[in-house]
């Protein structure tokens, strides 16, 4: 148990499950330290001049760990983003990657501002100020770091910072590849804005494969009929949501947003409830279902798998033991704080960890760094060359029916479906499934073949710390 209720920051929880993880590891106290502390965290100050006043805005770019270059991670939009925040994120950041094997080294940003409080002109003009003040400090650039969408911004401030990266450096061939989660039409990629939710519904379908850890969760059979709650209906909840209900079976009986809750033990849809809260800025009022005021509470409500998908923090100390759901996969970052893991865990409770669970951003902004430094589309060269072996092989097949007599012909859908080469948006999610499901079984096996590895979260650790030991290594350290 942990020895003081006192709840432990972000920044603590994950220091303190780091070091739960190289207590079983055999580090050097030298090489332990080294991947635990963050390299470098940079503060920059600027003022934009708005609605007639100079207007000083804080922003952060941590650099978590080198081993890999460039190094990746989000930048969120926050009033209340502080340097241990980002440092944290920036550390979740370099364990992600390593655990997904996506090359990149961890980073974290942030800009202390409600993006609520100003105009869309004006947001522009506040995120490239932001972006030259990180690019000239080569914070910004396609082979040394790497930003992404997080809380608070999406592709619309990506493409304003890759508008602004080129301006600055009007000869770099690679300028797209100075940030991704952009628009399509900036150098983006398919897929990219489902990625993350994409990447829960995978997480979630690999863990049902295995019957040993779906019984470790005192759950059985499928995703089938699973009834959950979402924490957050942003774009990683919702998008999680919608397709485990359309393509899973799943029942999403509960959701949770900043004004209260929303229950149904019939099922939500989900679309509806997103265009509700895109319409009228929240659940309440929304007709024919349960509201509760107090969303924070609908947490411990019963349920077969509960997605925290919005913040960090809101499971911990004051609520862990009333959680019921026997199953938690962390679609946020750090949504269990140390002090309610540890309650989880001597309940019982599989948690699907964060680093793991929300790779997929990361995944599918890999995807897009490298169509960005290839400048290509994925699928243009091959998908009709893959098309026309397909349908000789068709043909083939159709023609000794007519030969032969054997009187079957192939169904037009089967056909169709068959015959159609994978274009992007297909290659990303294939690579993002073999991604997730390759991740999964590299955590389970940790988790199976070792006595003193109880939960999925250390034994992720493991992986990760083990990961960027050996990189380290390999450069002589």
């Amino acid at each position: 148990m942990l020895q003081s209720k006192v709840e432990p920051s972000f920044r603590e929880s994950v220091d303190i499950m780091f070091n739960r993880a190289v207590a079983l590891m055999d580090l050097s106290p030298g090489l332990e330290e080294k991947i635990r502390v963050c390299n470098a965290t940079y503060t920059v100050r600027f003022g934009v001049r708005l609605r007639g006043a100079i207007h000083t805005f804080t922003g952060y770019r941590s650099v978590h760990s080198e081993h890999m270059e460039p190094v990746k991670g989000g930048i969120r939009y926050a009033p209340n983003v502080h340097q241990d925040e980002v440092e944290a994120l920036a550390a979740l950041m370099t364990y992600k990657c390593a655990l997904v094997e996506a090359p990149f080294g961890g980073s974290k940003g942030g800009l202390r501002i409600n993006p609520r409080d100003w105009e869309e002109h004006e947001l522009e003009q506040i995120t490239r100020r932001f972006t030259y003040e990180l690019a000239k400090r080569d914070l910004i650039h396609p082979s040394q770091n790497v930003p992404a969408p997080d809380m608070g911004t999406g592709e619309r401030e990506m493409a304003w910072i890759a508008d602004q990266y080129r301006r600055m450096n009007t000869t770099d061939i690679n300028a797209a590849a100075c940030v991704t989660g952009k628009p399509l039409n900036a150098g983006g990629i398919h897929g990219r804005v489902e990625a993350t939710g994409r990447g829960v519904q995978y997480a979630l379908r690999e863990f049902f494969r295995h019957p040993e850890d779906v019984a470790a969760a005192k759950l059985s059979g499928t995703l089938e009929g699973k009834r959950v709650i979402v924490q957050g209906l942003g774009n990683v909840g919702y998008h999680a949501a919608k397709f485990l209900s359309e393509e899973d079976g799943c029942k999403i009986i509960g959701i949770i947003e900043r004004d209260g809750a929303l229950l149904s033990k019939d099922g939500l849809d989900v679309e509806a409830v997103a265009q509700w809260i895109k319409k009228h800025g929240g659940v309440t009022g929304y007709p024919h279902v349960t509201h509760k005021a107090d969303g924070a509470r609908v947490l411990e409500a019963e349920c077969d798998i509960l997605i925290p998908a919005a913040m960090e923090g809101v499971i911990h100390l004051g609520n862990a033991a009333n959680i019921k759901a026997p199953l938690i996969i962390e679609a946020a970052n750090g949504p269990i704080t140390a002090g309610g893991d540890e309650i989880l865990r001597e309940k019982g409770c599989v948690i699907i960890p964060d680093m793991y669970a929300n790779a997929g951003g990361v995944t599918v902004s890999y995807f897009e760094w490298v169509k960005n430094l290839s400048h290509i589309r994925f699928g243009r060269m091959q998908r009709r060359a893959e098309e026309s072996r397909t349908q000789m092989l068709v043909d083939e097949l159709e023609r000794l029916s007519s030969d032969k007599g054997l009187g079957w012909t192939l169904s037009p859908t089967f056909k169709s479906d068959y015959l159609r080469g994978a274009g992007e948006l297909e290659l990303v999610r294939s690579g993002l499934d073999d991604t997730m499901r390759t991740a999964y079984q590299s955590m389970r096996e940790v988790w199976h073949s070792r006595g003193d590895v109880h939960d999925l979260r250390t034994a992720a650790y493991i992986v990760s710390i083990s990961r960027v030991a050996a990189s380290y290594r390999a450069k002589g350290l």
